[in-house]
């Protein structure tokens, strides 16, 4: 594998981190549902160890170290350093003591073979540069027998929170057609297409599932269209090649094309993503 596309994503989301630092908290109940669908798919309890892969700005690893208890304990990992650094300051706030930190990419997991009982994933693998490697380094550092349970979007039109920004831009910037392989938030979309890659990469008992939820945070309009901005390094460049009289008039459409989904100063998008999850086989090494 090439590392110039490993070099370009991990530059793409060092630029990012102050953004995912500063909307967290907005981010953190808008992810809620998948966080708890995660949750519940692995089976987390009280006790247990966790690795969360590619934990961002601390979630779901500060809701699942609530969920094991003093007696259990999580690894956060991302492989930006100041993703780490927010992800530490956040769970220093919410009093999180069981929560340790590494910094690495999800295709090479510093940990030894089955050392965690559950490994969890939200919203990560589809932008991994190689993701069938990340999945075997998942299934290898879960014990015999332990769950690996991943989120991703299904596709962008079960998603406004997505293509109410993608429908407006797209009128303005002239975007070529993504390739359904490269990293990028739909490259999962299609049904089976991560399970049977779980299943290439030694997974056992792969289910997928189709979680319908509701994406709500108390924010405008207009600061949705600021945190979809600032969250999406691709949608920074393309707004950066507009004018600024383009640039208010997307932002205009965007907020009228959102009107439907807000209320009383809240927002409220249904969302769609894929939960897929794979036991380890007790020959995993």
């Amino acid at each position: 594998m090439s590392t110039e596309p490993n070099k370009d994503v991990l530059r793409d989301w060092r630029e990012s981190a102050p953004y995912w630092a500063k909307h967290s908290d907005t981010v953190r109940l808008m992810f809620a549902p998948i966080t708890s669908a995660l949750l519940g798919a692995s089976g987390i309890k009280d006790g247990q160890s966790v690795l969360d892969v590619a934990g961002g700005a601390g979630e779901p690893s500060i809701t699942i170290a609530q969920s094991v208890g003093c007696s259990g304990s999580v690894i956060c990992t991302d492989a930006v350093a100041q993703m780490v650094a927010t992800a530490r300051n956040e769970a220093h706030l919410a009093g999180a003591s069981n929560i340790g930190f590494a910094q690495c990419v999800g295709e090479s997991l510093p940990f030894a073979a089955g050392t965690f009982d559950s490994v969890v994933c939200r919203l990560g693998v589809m932008l991994f540069p190689d993701p069938g490697s990340a999945i075997k380094e998942m299934l290898r550092v879960v014990k015999p027998g332990g769950q690996v349970s991943v989120a991703v979007w299904r596709h962008q039109e079960s998603n406004p929170f997505f293509y109410v920004v993608a429908d407006v831009v797209s009128r303005y910037v002239e975007s070529p057609p993504e390739d359904p392989d490269a990293p990028g938030a739909f490259r999962f979309v299609e049904s089976g297409k991560l399970a049977r890659l779980f299943k290439e990469c030694g997974g056992d008992g792969v289910n997928e599932q189709v979680l319908d939820f509701e994406m709500e945070a108390p924010i405008t309009p207009k600061q949705f269209w600021e945190l979809r901005t600032e969250l999406s390094d691709s949608l920074r460049g393309k707004v950066a090649s507009l004018s600024a009289e383009q640039v208010k008039r997307v932002a205009e459409e965007v907020e009228e094309a959102g009107q439907p989904f807000y209320s009383a100063g809240r927002m409220s998008f249904p969302g769609q993503v894929l939960i897929v999850t794979a036991t380890a086989k007790n020959s995993q090494t």
